[in-house]
């Protein structure tokens, strides 16, 4: 975008300079300063648009860089939101586990306490089946 304005401005002012040089010429040929006037004003004018022209590319660079930037905060914050939620839902699996954990350790004296029947009925005795929150009682030794 700043090369073409860059090139168009340069067109202008040379445009401009080659109305002034013919005005000059012509100036000097027919001795009225007027045309001379004329184009000195025009290349005046088409100076202050390639000024403004340079202006507004400026402006819209500055533009297109905090468009970019904002851009990038959103995705930031898109990302930071992700991961926020992916935390979120960590925490609720492991709440949701913890409420049923009493369960599963349950099943785990269950589990205890039919090995330690099968083991103590070979051996020739059943072995006690242990209190909730109790250890196993060891199975007895056989003589």
């Amino acid at each position: 975008m700043e090369g073409l304005i860059t090139k168009t401005s340069k067109l202008v002012v040379l445009a401009a300079g080659a109305a002034l040089a013919l005005s000059f010429a012509a100036g000097c040929s027919s001795g009225q300063p007027d045309p001379a006037q004329r184009a000195t004003n025009a290349a005046n004018r088409a100076d202050q648009a390639a000024s403004r022209a340079e202006a507004a590319a400026t402006k819209s660079q500055q533009s297109a860089a905090q468009a970019q930037a904002a851009a990038s905060r959103v995705e930031q914050a898109a990302s930071d939101a992700k991961a926020a939620a992916d935390r979120a839902e960590a925490i609720a699996a492991k709440t949701m586990a913890g409420g049923h954990h009493g369960g599963a350790h349950h099943h785990h004296h269950h589990k205890a306490a039919a090995e330690g029947g099968e083991g103590g009925a070979a051996g020739g005795g059943a072995a006690p089946a242990p209190a909730e929150g109790g250890a196993a009682a060891p199975a007895p030794a056989t003589p």
